[in-house]
């Protein structure tokens, strides 16, 4: 099982990813693309790069705004992996 990691590394990486936030044990970031085609067109890039993590955020698609949610449900918090996929997104979505 991966470890969880502390306040302290939370802290610093969303130190490093500006436009996401904690929220209930998981980093949430809200997209608002231009329309409804733009949102499902990130949400396929973020699939593809989710498929490549192996590691997959929870996502909710609502007209032209998309919010992803990166967690490790296994281990019951946040681990090095959400940082790792929450960075690629972030990446594909500047």
């Amino acid at each position: 099982m991966a470890e969880l990691l502390s306040d302290t590394d939370i802290g610093k990486a969303l130190g490093t990813l500006p436009t996401w936030t904690l929220d209930n044990g998981a980093l949430r970031r809200v997209a608002e693309l231009t329309d409804f085609a733009a949102a499902i067109a990130a949400v396929n890039r973020v699939a593809t790069i989710a498929e490549a993590h192996n590691h997959h955020p929870d996502i909710d698609i609502r007209w032209n705004k998309v919010t992803f949610r990166c967690t490790t449900h296994s281990a019951g918090g946040l681990t090095t992996a959400d940082i790792a996929l929450a960075t690629d997104i972030e990446a594909t979505l500047a």
